[in-house]
């Protein structure tokens, strides 16, 4: 998903250091993407107070919208760098394009990972037959190391695992998408270690989960309300699309549902230990990188001056790629702000 913002935070980001197992709960923010119809997302990553968990940089939950108010999803061509996307839905059906030959559905239980690496361009538009749109869009920072790959596409469908409960308390049913949890491991790549998991928990459940104990989590609410600690430690309710923080050091996590279950995405990575500087759809290093980056993106949909280009296949074939077999025209990059993009921790 692009971020359509017109005024995109200015963002460095550091991770940052706390006390073994401890929990913050990250509350979102609302942000419209696009115009006065645009869908609205619930954005927890980043913010001031986190702009990391592991390599996912970018959390967007959005829905249950009905596609007939909100008009859907239709984001046309834009770029990327520097990351991996990944893309999970609970409803709805996406149609994704991209600028290596990519063409591809986005279903709910089934993830699609892309690589932006170096440079890549896609359109995502919810299919004609989609009534309602709901899920989550994520961000992985790319090493400095692996963040110039080249640009690739994968997809998984991961089997569903159960977990009892606590001494005979109801449990949960999970589906690993990126990492390994619980027996299960998602065959997509990554360049750091990760980990992805939608969680459905039963009404009254507790459930301990064994956890790396180097990864810092998150833990998303989609649905419900959860307690989330470390086992032995004070657990934090998070609401519905509330991140709950677990700081790394903690082997395993409790989870605890109240009456009516609820539905998670569980994410982790041990802190990546480098600075990024995050503006619009471009992750780099410094200032003077992202404002190359645009440069080039808009040299690519520009012709004659500011006229955006009409259809994406007239669109050079720069850095960013063509988005094969889509005529939308492709998205120009917002104006650069006035400062240098801030340092941000």
């Amino acid at each position: 998903m692009s971020n359509l913002e017109t005024r995109p935070d200015e963002v460095e980001c550091r991770s940052g250091d706390e006390q073994v197992g401890t929990v913050e709960i990250l509350p979102p923010r609302e942000v419209p993407l696009g115009g006065p119809r645009a869908m609205r997302v619930r954005r927890t990553l980043p913010q001031r107070s986190r702009s990391l968990i592991g390599a996912w940089c970018f959390v967007d939950h959005y829905g249950p919208d009905q596609v007939a108010e909100s008009g859907g999803m239709s984001v046309a061509p834009h770029p990327h760098t520097g990351l991996q996307t990944v893309s999970w839905l609970f409803t709805g059906e996406i149609e994704h394009r991209d600028s290596v030959g990519t063409h591809a559905m986005v279903r709910p239980g089934e993830v699609n990972l892309m690589t932006g690496g170096r440079g890549i361009s896609h359109s995502e538009v919810s299919t004609p037959g989609t009534t309602e749109l709901h899920g989550a869009q994520l961000w992985v920072a790319l090493p400095d190391a692996d963040r110039h790959t080249a640009p690739a596409f994968a997809h998984h469908v991961p089997t569903a695992v159960r977990v009892d409960g606590v001494d005979g308390a109801p449990g949960l049913e999970a589906r690993v998408f990126v990492g390994s949890l619980l027996g299960s491991t998602s065959p997509v790549d990554t360049f750091t270690p990760l980990l992805g998991a939608e969680l459905l928990l039963e009404p009254g459940a507790t459930v301990r989960i064994p956890v790396d104990g180097t990864f810092e989590h998150g833990v998303l609410v989609d649905r419900g309300a959860v307690s989330v600690g470390p086992v032995g430690g004070a657990g934090e309710r998070a609401g519905w699309s509330e991140l709950a923080y677990v700081a790394p050091g903690a082997t395993a996590l409790e989870l605890t549902t109240y009456d009516e279950g609820a539905r998670l995405l569980l994410l982790g990575g041990p802190p990546f230990g480098e600075a990024i500087v995050m503006w619009w759809n471009f992750v780099g290093r410094t200032h003077e990188e992202v404002v190359a980056y645009r440069a080039e993106w808009q040299a690519q949909v520009t012709a004659g001056g500011d006229a955006v280009v009409g259809d994406s296949q007239d669109v050079a074939d720069g850095r960013f790629g063509v988005v094969v077999g889509d005529h939308l025209p492709p998205i120009p990059a917002p104006e650069m702000p006035n400062a240098r993009l801030k340092e941000r921790r």
